[in-house]
């Protein structure tokens, strides 16, 4: 099923739940009421709708007949808009202001022509008495400029009803709303004939789009037409069907929803079909959000469950056979992207990213052994910035984990170069190259990808990022913590890319660490000599042991033995001071 068909059965179901606006209406956003009286006047100053949220205020989302979608020309919407047009009052320069009001109030005279509704003449009544300046002279709140209003007869006020509301103006609205522009065809996306959608109802909310809203399908240019089509009837919509994709995905869109999240650029939205779709919501949720304890705490029990050998049915239980999907958007220019798209049985979907987890699996752990999506994408950022991320990464790296494919190759060159850069091996970064080897080239290396320090382990990068912790091992062992700098912070980068250079530097900078290790505890330089040999041992036997090149897959194998290695020599340096084995206080 495309997106688009999925968000249009996910209206259905909002749609009987009342979440969702009906037919031809959407939530906006409106700051204030104008009160009438059946005369037309003002009953009383404006009526701030705004909410309280913290320190700010917000405006209230109220169901609206749909708003005209406008590019650059001037284009009304029904009973409701912005100051500009039904006031024509604006704190910018206005340049088009009052050509912006004289066709609100034109449409309107039009829409309502021969109409007997009292609410409707009111406004009628209204439009022909106002002026721009009795704003001021009425001593209307400055914070109502360019703000959306909407129209109230002040009898109604206090029941919530407002004149697009009234019996009559849903009928009206349904007429006007209802004109095919588009001509009749086939709808791409129910298969049933219907009126095509010339254009396609703004969608609001995606991260770094426009304010005004995006779409999905549009053709503005010549270029992207066929066969003399115009617009929508290039991909023949039908005006419902476009109307319960973007009214299902404004919804999920919303501030404080709790079916988006943020994935790098891509906007994440998910919903699920079924009797147990409210759950299944909440554990994508605790798998994908924020870093909260009880999310983790989850996460956590899921994982522990399945450690234990539960089968994963009965640990989901009634989750297995609920159907599930997500759609990551982004933006670009009026348009959205695609960034990603999956629709299948939650509990597929569900073992993908437990397994994802179980390739992230390292001792010692990470604090937190279920990141977030962002926590993990953080890593692969300079200085740690969001706006860092590579564009792109973040919906690869998803669909890749929700669809069980070799995560994006620039995964591992964006952790390899943070490494090189800053010398930061730790745990969340070391656990996500771990994935990266395992789902990517796992087959192609000399034993499964160890979970923890493995002295048989004999891929190549693995044993020079060991042998790399070994000697600075022997240059703290000798020299002590307190060291403006390690060869880790001199050598790290070059080490792991290019050990020729580096390795018979650091060998002859050993030699005289290890002699006065040995005139002061003559059984940690043996200890540590046998390392040494051990670890070159297992090294190309007769060849060199050192090439001139490591491959971005053995770097990050370096990464992993060094982690390991070190880490280990922690716990027994720990073990030795306090009697008990301790782990690396990591991240």
């Amino acid at each position: 099923m495309s997106p688009l068909a999925a968000l249009a059965r996910a209206y259905d179901r909002l749609a009987e739940a009342g979440e969702v606006p009906a037919q031809g209406y959407s939530q906006q956003k409106i700051a204030y009421l104008i009160p009438l009286l059946a005369d037309g006047q003002p009953a009383g100053p404006p009526v701030d709708l705004r909410e309280q949220e913290g320190r700010k205020t917000r405006p209230r989302l109220i169901a609206v007949p749909q708003p005209t979608k406008r590019t650059s020309g001037i284009a009304p919407n029904f009973l409701w808009d912005k100051t500009a047009y039904v006031l024509g009052v604006t704190a910018g320069e206005g340049k088009r202001t009052a050509k912006e009001h004289a066709a609100f109030i034109a449409r309107h005279e039009e829409w309502l022509a021969g109409t007997q509704d009292e609410g409707l003449t009111a406004l009628l009544r209204f439009l022909a008495w106002w002026r721009p300046e009795r704003f001021a002279e009425l001593g209307w709140p400055e914070e109502m400029v360019d703000q959306n209003l909407v129209f109230a007869l002040e009898s109604e006020r206090l029941d919530g009803v407002h004149l697009h509301d009234r019996p009559a103006a849903r009928a009206l609205w349904t007429d006007l709303s209802s004109g095919a522009e588009g001509g009749e065809a086939v709808c791409l996306v129910t298969g049933e004939p219907g009126a095509v959608a010339r254009l396609h109802p703004a969608i609001k909310g995606v991260w770094g789009g426009q304010s005004s809203g995006g779409s999905i399908v549009s053709f503005n240019l010549d270029a992207f037409t066929s066969y003399g089509h115009e617009q929508g009837a290039n991909a023949p919509v039908s005006e419902a069907a476009a109307f319960a994709y973007t009214a299902a995905l404004n919804h999920f869109l919303e501030t404080g929803s709790t079916h988006r999240i943020q994935i790098g650029d891509a906007s994440t939205v998910f919903w699920a079909e079924g009797p147990e779709a409210g759950e299944a919501e909440d554990v994508f949720s605790s798998f994908m959000g924020v870093d909260e304890k009880a999310e983790a705490r989850k996460v956590g029990d899921i994982l522990a469950r399945i450690r234990e050998g539960r089968p994963l049915g009965e640990v989901l239980g009634d989750l297995q056979g609920v159907r599930f999907y997500v759609l990551g958007l982004a933006p670009n220019a009026s348009r959205l992207s695609v960034r990603f798209y999956l629709e299948d049985d939650f509990g597929v979907i569900a073992a993908r990213y437990l397994r994802h987890l179980q390739r992230m699996r390292i001792e010692p752990p990470p604090k937190d052994e279920a990141p977030s999506m962002w926590r993990m994408l953080i890593e692969t950022a300079t200085l740690r910035k969001s706006e860092n991320i590579q564009p792109n990464l973040a919906g690869e790296w998803m669909r890749a984990i929700l669809s069980d494919t070799p995560y994006p190759l620039t995964l591992l060159a964006s952790l390899i170069m943070r490494l090189r850069a800053d010398g930061d091996v730790n745990a969340l970064r070391v656990a996500i190259l771990k994935s990266v080897l395992i789902r990517n080239f796992g087959k192609t290396f000399k034993g499964e990808v160890p979970v923890a320090l493995d002295t048989e382990f004999q891929e190549t990068g693995y044993l020079l990022g060991r042998l790399f912790a070994v000697y600075e091992h022997i240059q703290t062992a000798a020299l002590g913590r307190n060291l403006n700098a390690t060869i880790k912070d001199k050598f790290y980068g070059s080490a792991s890319a290019q050990p020729r250079k580096v390795f018979r530097h650091l060998d002859a900078g050993a030699a005289p660490h290890l002699s006065k290790i040995g005139k002061q505890r003559p059984g940690q330089r043996i200890a540590l000599e046998k390392q040494l040999g051990g670890i070159m041992d297992l090294m190309e036997p007769g060849g060199d042991p050192f090439p001139a090149h490591l491959p971005d897959r053995q770097q990050g194998l370096f990464a992993l033995g060094y982690y390991h290695q070190r880490n280990d020599f922690f716990r027994k340096h720990t073990s030795s001071e306090t009697g008990h084995e301790a782990g690396e206080d990591t991240q």
